[in-house]
């Protein structure tokens, strides 16, 4: 299908879903892919989104369901029963997205549908996937793939394999395994068509092969996956046998809803929400947060009443308490968002105290730039030498000191096991709003004298 999905085209379509003009979309539902068909039925209303649906074949139609988003999902699996999701979904579904649609279900449900699926090699392996804590590789995995043992040679692998390949929709690797289905390695396509048909695999097959455990954790995977650019990777039980693969679509989606976790955290939102969520989700979100930032704010107004006689004697110093709040949140909020960074993406090399030493010399040079600025700044609009020392100076400890604790926080929060991403937001924001203010009213004393 290469319609564009625009205003005018959705609109087009609801209306001719609702005066039942399907024929003038068979071409849509019978030839559309997958994600185009789901992005068209994501923007339907839900009554003509269901009757686009019904129009798909299923074995198209399973794979349009896992495209949807969460929600949208199970307002369509409302109309299943048990027995219709195993017979016309789960069965036209990888292993891997057959566990992930079952685990959607109510718990009643799954074992309707376990039962009511007709293969039951399939059912066996759908319901070990089950049993996978979710973020690991166990979970992730799907069971479809191709292996053949060392022990053949090239003409009984290549029968075998075109056995396997009738329940294989995608090969992505041929691995080689022992005959006690111990993962040994992979097998070249190339070495498979231009060697021998008696030689055996033993010689033919290479050992370097990356692998991961069942119990591994999901963003590990995609970061070894990344790493080491591979599009597919084969998991392991702890004693080495081999018992599915993970492909990149599913890396894919690990990293995607990494990213929104890590942006709703150093957004503030504790838990993930959506722009259609109902106004109690979205405010359970959001409020947490904003009544760290309310708490925060009143111990920041405690620090400056506790000041309230200095504000008095010099009534200029206020004029930079948002200046100094503000360069306190931004510095921290960038050094904390560049270790949360390098901690997803493991690129941080080196201890602790390497780190924040660093992290020291650029805040420095950065404050020592910042702090010449606003005293040539302050003197142009005529604050006096000694205000514009004491915000000069103010600022560039403020720098300093929201920069290491930017660098700090993530860290510590690491070590203990805590998404770092929490330190990113609106916490660091209100840690250096009460560190600075503090430091800008202690050094107005030591300069000014107060």
């Amino acid at each position: 299908m290469s319609q564009e999905i625009t205003k005018d085209y959705i609109e087009d379509l609801e209306l001719d879903l609702r005066e039942g003009r399907l024929q003038n979309h068979e071409e849509l539902y019978n030839e559309g892919h997958p994600a185009d068909l789901a992005e068209i039925i994501s923007k339907l209303d839900l009554a003509e989104a269901k009757l686009l649906f019904e129009q798909i074949p299923d074995e198209t139609a399973a794979e349009v369901l896992m495209e949807l988003d969460d929600d949208l999902r199970a307002k369509f699996l409302e109309d299943y029963t048990g027995e219709e999701i195993a017979k016309e979904l789960i069965e036209n579904l990888d292993s891997d997205d057959a566990a992930d649609l079952i685990n959607e279900l109510p718990l009643e449900q799954r074992k309707e549908v376990l039962s009511g699926i007709e293969d039951q090699e399939q059912a066996r392996d759908i319901a070990r996937l089950l049993v996978y804590p979710e973020g690991t590789a166990g979970s992730l995995m799907g069971t479809e793939l191709i292996k053949v043992k060392d022990s053949w040679r090239v003409l009984q692998c290549v029968k075998e394999m075109r056995k396997q390949a009738e329940d294989v929709e995608h090969v992505h690797a041929v691995y080689v395994v022992s005959d006690d289905n111990v993962l040994l390695g992979t097998l070249s396509l190339k070495k498979l068509l231009t060697t021998s048909t008696k030689t055996p695999i033993s010689e033919v097959y290479s050992q370097k092969v990356q692998s991961v455990e069942v119990t591994t954790e999901a963003e590990e995977v995609a970061n070894l996956m990344q790493k080491y650019d591979l599009v597919v990777i084969p998991v392991v039980d702890p004693l080495g046998h081999l018992v599915g693969r993970i492909t990149i679509d599913d890396v894919v989606d690990i990293i995607r809803d990494e990213a929104k976790e890590d942006y709703n955290l150093a957004s503030g939102l504790t838990d993930e929400v959506e722009a259609d969520d109902t106004i109690w989700s979205i405010t359970k979100a959001r409020l947490p947060w904003l009544l760290i930032g309310l708490f925060g704010g009143l111990l920041a107004a405690s620090v400056i009443r506790r000041y309230e006689g200095d504000l008095a004697s010099i009534p200029a110093l206020a004029f930079f308490i948002p200046l100094i709040a503000a360069m306190g949140g931004n510095v921290g909020v960038q050094s904390s968002a560049i270790i949360v960074q390098g901690l997803a993406s493991n690129s941080i090399d080196g201890s602790t105290m390497a780190r924040l030493t660093k992290e020291l010399g650029v805040a420095v040079v950065n404050a020592l730039i910042l702090g010449i600025i606003i005293v040539g700044a302050s003197l142009f609009l005529g604050y006096g030498t000694e205000l514009a020392l004491t915000v000069s100076v103010s600022l560039v400890s403020v720098v300093i000191v929201a920069a290491l604790i930017g660098t700090f926080v993530p860290l510590v929060l690491n070590n203990y096991k805590i998404d770092p991403a929490l330190a990113t937001g609106p916490f660091i924001t209100t840690l250096n709003d009460i560190i600075g203010l503090f430091l800008y009213f202690q050094i107005g004393q030591l300069i000014l004298g107060l």
